[in-house]
C-alpha cells in the first residue's frame, strides 16, 4: 500500500523482490512440488502482510523450458494470487532456465490480472488499463512506466531478462563485435533512464545477469547455476554500468540473498536447490522506495521448505544416531567406514531416514588411493579433467579419444 511517512510529508512505495523459483524442479530423484507450494504460498502472504505495491520476479520462474503441468499451473496461480485482485502488478521476466516464448505466452490473458512478462530484452509491453486503475503509461523496449492504483506517483521498470549474445546484440544494436556489451547495456540503460527515469517517480531495474562490482571476488554458487561469468559469451556487468538514476536493482540468477553493491541486490531462490545451498537461508526482500532516494531494503526470512544439511559420520552408529536427531530435512551423507557398507546396513540407513539424497562412502581399507576420495577432489577441475584422472589411477593409462568422445556424451545427456 502507498504510505505516507507521518513524520517527514514523503511518498514510499513498498516493492516486494523474489526470483529463481525453479518451479517442477527436483533433488535428483526427490520431488520438491509440495515444498514449491509452500513457499509459494509464503510468499503471497508476505505481499499481503507488508502491503507491497508492485512484485518484481527476476527470472528461473521454471526449472526447464518445458516444465511439468503442474509447475505451470502453479505459476499462474501465484502470480494471480500476487496481483490482489488486479490492484498490484506483478512484473516477471525470464531467466536462463525459462524459454522465453513460454514466458510471453499467456501475456494477453496475464495483462488482464495485472501479471506483467517480458521474455526477451526487446520486449514491448502492449498498453494496457484496469477497472483498478492500474495501467501502463509509458512502454518501449526494454522499459515500461506503470500507474499505481491510488499513486501519485509513477513505477518506471527497466527490463532486462536473460538473453544470449544473438539476443542482446538485437536489443542493443551492436554493430561492432569487439565492442563490450556491458558498455552497451549501460548506453542503452542510461538513454531510457535519462528520458523517463526523474525524481517524479520511483525508478528500478530488474534484470536477470550476473552483477558484480568491479573487483570484487566473484562469488561462489552451485554447480547448476554457476555465475553467467559471460552474458552470451560476453564479460559480466558491473554496479557501476548501472544508471544513477536507478534507486533499487532487482537481480535474479544466484541462489544467495546478498547485494553486490550500488544498492543492487540478489534477493535468491525460495529453496535450497542443491547441497551447495546447505545451511543457506532463505528470503523475499521488501524495498521501501521513496523518489528520488535511495531505496531501504528489509530482508524477510523464509521458513518454507526442507532443510539440506551436509554431514559426515565416522561409522555407521554415528550415522544413525544422526539421522535420527535429523528427521525433517534431506540429507547428503558422507560415511566413514572400515570396509564397505553391506546392502543390509545400506537398508537401515534408509529406514531410519527416508530424506538421504547421497550417501557418499569414505572406504578406509579399500585399497583406493585417497587421491579420488571425495574431500580431496579439486572442485575448480573440469569432469574432464577430472575423468582422464581417474582412468589413470585406475587403468594406469590415459584415456584414449575414443573414450572421451563416449564420457563427453554421456555427460551431455546427464546435463
Amino acid at each position: 500500500m502507498i504510505t505516507f511517512d507521518r513524520k517527514y510529508p514523503v511518498l514510499i512505495m513498498k516493492i516486494l523482490h523474489t526470483s529463481d523459483w525453479h518451479l517442477g524442479k527436483r533433488l535428483d530423484d526427490f520431488q520438491r512440488f509440495e515444498e514449491q507450494k509452500a513457499v509459494m504460498n509464503e510468499i503471497c502472504e508476505i505481499a499481503d502482510r507488508e502491503q507491497v505495491d508492485a512484485v518484481l520476479v527476476a527470472g528461473d520462474l521454471f526449472d526447464t523450458f518445458n516444465p511439468p503441468t503442474d509447475a505451470v499451473d502453479l505459476l499462474y496461480k501465484t502470480l494471480k494470487k500476487l496481483t490482489n485482485n488486479g490492484k498490484r502488478p506483478v512484473i516477471a521476466i525470464a531467466g536462463n532456465h525459462d524459454s522465453p516464448d513460454r514466458i510471453e505466452a499467456p501475456d494477453p490473458l496475464a495483462r488482464e490480472c495485472g501479471i506483467i512478462f517480458a521474455g526477451y530484452p526487446g520486449t514491448v509491453v502492449p498498453a494496457f488499463e484496469l477497472e483498478t486503475g492500474l495501467k501502463i503509461l509509458r512502454s518501449e523496449e526494454g522499459f515500461i512506466e506503470i500507474g499505481l492504483p491510488e499513486s501519485p506517483v509513477p513505477l518506471r521498470v527497466l527490463l532486462t531478462p536473460y538473453a544470449n549474445a544473438v539476443r542482446l546484440k538485437a536489443f542493443l544494436g551492436d554493430e561492432n563485435n569487439e565492442a563490450e556489451m556491458r558498455n552497451l547495456l549501460q548506453q542503452k540503460w542510461g538513454e531510457s533512464a535519462a528520458k523517463y527515469c526523474d525524481e517524479k517517480g520511483v525508478n528500478i531495474l530488474l534484470s536477470h545477469l550476473f552483477v558484480v562490482q568491479e573487483g570484487n571476488e566473484i562469488p561462489e554458487e552451485p554447480e547448476d547455476e554457476k555465475p553467467v561469468l559471460h552474458v552470451g559469451g560476453v564479460q559480466a556487468v558491473y554496479t557501476k554500468n548501472i544508471p544513477e538514476q536507478v534507486q533499487f536493482t532487482a537481480l535474479g540468477h544466484l541462489h544467495r540473498m546478498h547485494p553486490p553493491g550500488q544498492n543492487a541486490w540478489y534477493c535468491g531462490s525460495p529453496l535450497s536447490y542443491s547441497f551447495a545451498e546447505a545451511g543457506q537461508k532463505k528470503y523475499v526482500l521488501v524495498a521501501d522506495i521513496e523518489p528520488g532516494q535511495e531505496a531501504k531494503v528489509t530482508p524477510v526470512e523464509l521458513k518454507s521448505g526442507k532443510k539440506l544439511l551436509r554431514f559426515r559420520a565416522e561409522g555407521v552408529e554415528a550415522a544413525m544416531e544422526w539421522l535420527q536427531q535429523n528427521q525433517d530435512c534431506l540429507v547428503e551423507l558422507t560415511l566413514a567406514t572400515d570396509n564397505f557398507l553391506t546392502a543390509t546396513e545400506r537398508k537401515q540407513l534408509n529406514a531410519i531416514h527416508d530424506g538421504i539424497v547421497a550417501l557418499i562412502p569414505e572406504v578406509k581399507n579399500s585399497g583406493i588411493s585417497e587421491t579420488f576420495s571425495r574431500k580431496n577432489i579439486d572442485p575448480g577441475k573440469s569432469m574432464d579433467a577430472l575423468f582422464r584422472e581417474y582412468f589413470q589411477f585406475a587403468k594406469g593409462q590415459e584415456p584414449n579419444d575414443e573414450i572421451m568422445e563416449l564420457f563427453t556424451e554421456i555427460l551431455a545427456k546427464e546435463e
